[in-house]
Parts: structure tokens; sequence; C-alpha cells
């Protein structure tokens, strides 16, 4: 079934990790994918339009079933492969209540994540000021700072909406992008736990950005938040 899928995918991109991850979490390794370059502006290319307009990655197909919206293709995979690998939504009618607050949350934080690490990337050099940098750290300090709240008692088997679900599927790439990008593990040690906890984790282990195994220097944008 996994030999029916094709997945064009750039590392280092959120919404392509918690794919990979819940491909690896729902046991269909095996599906054909291949990595683009963002520098070359690859996801921009015919091959990628042709199954996502926006020229986006993820850009993902089941036979002929296209999902390209990340957690679109995550809810999708776990209803059409529910019986197969490990259950990614809770029964509990409390735990889903979580799980989906926190996933449709996590969409929120990459978002804030992107304006501050990519300000530079994303704005031109002549629209660029220094207040909405500062705006855009203060709105993700405050997120940030949501998100520590929310792992109080955090452990293992026991994350963002309890058992590993969708919630840590859409929240940990988040988190390790953070720390990839400076944020201080002191700061933040409930977060930091939270890292510690999942980072090995065989479905996020195996789909780690191939370019962050090749160096661990990572940036120092979030230094100070």
């Amino acid at each position: 079934m996994a030999k029916s899928m094709s997945l064009l995918w750039g590392a280092g991109s959120c919404p392509c990790w918690r794919l990979m991850i819940t491909l690896e979490e729902k046991k269909l390794q095996g599906y054909k994918h291949k990595l683009l370059s963002f520098e070359k502006f690859e996801h921009k290319s015919q091959e990628v339009l042709e199954i996502n307009p926006r020229g986006q990655v993820p850009a993902f197909k089941h036979g002929d079933n296209i999902v390209n919206q990340s957690v679109g293709a995550c809810l999708y995979l776990e209803n059409q492969f529910k019986s197969q690998g490990n259950k990614l939504i809770p029964d509990s009618p409390a735990e889903q209540a979580v799980m989906y607050q926190r996933m449709m949350e996590g969409l929120v934080l990459t978002e804030k994540l992107d304006l501050v690490t990519y300000y530079e990337w994303l704005v031109p050099e002549g629209e660029r000021h220094d207040s909405a940098m500062k705006r855009n750290k203060e709105s993700l300090s405050t997120e940030v700072k949501l998100w520590e709240g929310y792992l109080q008692n955090v452990a293992a088997g026991s994350y963002l909406a309890g058992p590993f679900s969708l919630a840590d599927v859409v929240g940990f790439p988040n988190i390790a992008y953070a720390f990839r990008f400076g944020l201080s593990v002191d700061r933040y040690p409930k977060l930091a736990k939270y890292y510690s906890l999942l980072k090995d984790r065989p479905s996020i282990k195996t789909s780690w950005p191939p370019h962050w195994l090749e160096s661990q220097q990572g940036f120092e944008v979030l230094k100070d938040l």
C-alpha cells in the first residue's frame, strides 16, 4: 500500500516532517519520495505544481488522492490506516479535545516561528523594519511561554494529549526547530524535557532532517527569546 504513495518534500520543513513522522508511525515505509532543494527553488518546479498548485511542500499523493496540507494528510493517513501501526487519535473525548486543540495551535506556533527565523528571507530588504521584528519576537515569546505551560506534567508516555498522538506529530517539529534556532534550554526547561523525551523516538529519529545530522551547528536567532 505504501508503494502507491509519493511525497515531494524539503528538509527542515515542519509540515514535511510531521507528515513523514505520521508515515513512520503508521508503518507505511517504502513510499516513493524525493528531497527537493529550497535554495534551488525546486519546490516551485512543474513536478510540484502538478500536485500542489501553490508550489509548496509537502506534495503528497496516495494513488489518485492528493492531500497537500500537512495536518490534513496526517489525519487522512490515520483514518485510512486506523488498524495499522500506532494509534494517533486517542479514544477518550477529553484527550481528543486536547489533541485537536494542540494540533491547531501547533500551526500557529509554526507560523510565528517562521516569521522570526525567516524574516530576512521572507521580507525584501527594503521592507524590513526593526519594529516589525521586535513585534514578531514578542508575539513568538508569548506563544512559546504558553507551550512551556502546556508541558508542566510531561513525562515518558504522557505528552501533549496523553500518549503520543497527532498533537505531538505537529508539535514536536516546532520545538526541535526552535531549539535548532537557538531557543534557550535553561529558560524553557519543560520544552527541553519534552524535546529530550521524544527526539529518539524511532519515527522522529528516522525522519530527522538530513542536513541537521550533517551539521549540529544551529543558529542563534532565538537565543534571547
